[in-house]
């Protein structure tokens, strides 16, 4: 790949924004192997948990907005706009994509994150910043309008008038002002960062891949179904889970006091 890089170590796997000289900006190229890097990654059974981070001091600073970036939306014109509106359906692929992955997801935040790439880190099921990284929603200084999932993430992340402060000030935030929004799991010293986000991965990794995958399904669909509804796709999932050859030996593995060693079967 041109604009990423992608590693697998045992069963976690580390996606990098890898255009450091651009702060990552995200360019149309980006765009397109980022929706071939998570396709990959959803087929490949080896890998439990993806981290998501960016190359140099930067995690990416949103869309390419220079000539010929943002994944270079074309200039107004005659037929501007259909071009425009088809450039920009890929950054809400790229988002759903994430947001749809199986695998359980973490956000290395390593630097500066603004815009589309802001976004995109929040798409993360986990994230963990380092205390020099800082956040901004910063459309509004650009004339622009929230993407990649923005306005969906920001009201349940953190409430609607926190959302719309965010939203409307495009405020640049530390991420301890991120931690204490809500928007941020952890902070953690620059150095540390990727050390921490890699014993996390890998504790998650531990964990039955299958059974954490139905729970990243119950918790995102837990804000458009009912009670009712989510108890009967949690007694159906727990009925599943009992036949499953790693809750059996979670469960042979309590009995016998050692830690379970899960297949994914």
């Amino acid at each position: 790949m041109q604009t990423l890089l992608l590693r697998r170590d045992d069963n976690v796997a580390t996606l990098t924004f890898n255009r450091p000289e651009k702060k990552n900006a995200i360019n149309q190229v980006m765009w397109r192997e980022l929706i071939e890097a998570l396709d990959e990654l959803e087929d490949d059974p080896s890998v439990r948990v993806l981290i998501l981070t960016g190359a140099g001091d930067a995690f990416t600073s949103g869309a390419d907005l220079s000539p010929g970036g943002l994944g270079g939306i074309p200039d107004s014109g005659p037929g501007g706009l259909g071009r425009s509106v088809r450039a920009m359906r890929i950054v809400g692929r790229v988002a759903l994509r994430l947001h749809e992955l199986h695998l359980p997801t973490i956000a290395a935040v390593n630097g500066v994150t603004t815009g589309a790439g802001c976004n995109l880190a929040l798409g993360c099921d986990l994230i963990a910043a380092a205390d020099t990284a800082r956040f901004s929603e910063i459309f509004a200084r650009r004339g622009l309008s929230l993407d990649a999932g923005g306005s969906w993430l920001l009201p349940r992340l953190i409430g609607l008038h926190r959302a719309k402060q965010l939203a409307y000030l495009a405020d640049i935030i530390s991420a301890a002002e991120a931690k204490e929004l809500g928007l941020v799991n952890w902070v953690i010293p620059a150095g540390e960062l990727m050390g921490f986000v890699d014993d996390l991965a890998r504790r998650i990794a531990a964990h039955a891949p299958v059974q954490l995958q139905i729970m990243k399904r119950q918790l995102n669909q837990s804000f458009s179904v009912s009670m009712a509804e989510a108890l009967e796709f949690e007694d159906l999932a727990q009925a599943a889970n009992f036949g499953s050859k790693d809750t059996a030996e979670a469960m042979t593995a309590f009995l016998e006091r050692r830690d379970p060693r899960f297949t994914g079967e």
